[in-house]
């Protein structure tokens, strides 16, 4: 895991000088080019040579630092098991059947009631007479 990790801050690295590189150049906006005298190695055409050749260069290692990361998270990781210690012992009796009926209907299979916005009649008492239900029929 530590080659991982080197090969990680080297790419994070070469991505801060990719950038620096690009800002570093001059743009036909202007950019943030670098100024120099018109003679030497640093003249304006060898300042834009010499950034252009680092630009492909640190692209080149950028994408290729990528592609040696992906191979090596694919190689680390494919040897893995499925944790199964937290596994649940159930048998057939435990679990229950799956019903097809109506998700609402009353537990235990008893038929629902008459009217299941009503409230229940208590012992002894009428249930409120509810003035929107439709007529009972008898």
């Amino acid at each position: 895991m530590s080659l991982f990790l080197f090969l990680t801050v080297v790419q994070s690295l070469v991505a801060a000088a990719l950038v620096g590189v690009i800002l570093m150049q001059r743009s036909e906006g202007g950019g943030l080019g670098v100024g120099g005298s018109p003679a030497g190695l640093m003249s304006a055409r060898g300042a834009a040579n010499f950034l252009t050749r680092a630009t492909a260069f640190l692209a080149i290692a950028f994408v290729s630092l990528s592609i040696i990361l992906a191979a090596l998270a694919v190689s680390t990781t494919s040897g893995r098991k499925i944790d199964t210690s937290l596994k649940r012992n159930t048998t057939a009796a435990d679990v229950a059947p799956s019903q097809a009926a109506d998700p609402l209907a009353a537990p235990g299979g008893a038929a629902p009631a008459a009217n299941p916005g009503a409230a229940p009649a208590a012992a002894g008492k009428a249930a409120p007479v509810d003035p929107l239900a439709p007529p009972a029929k008898k």
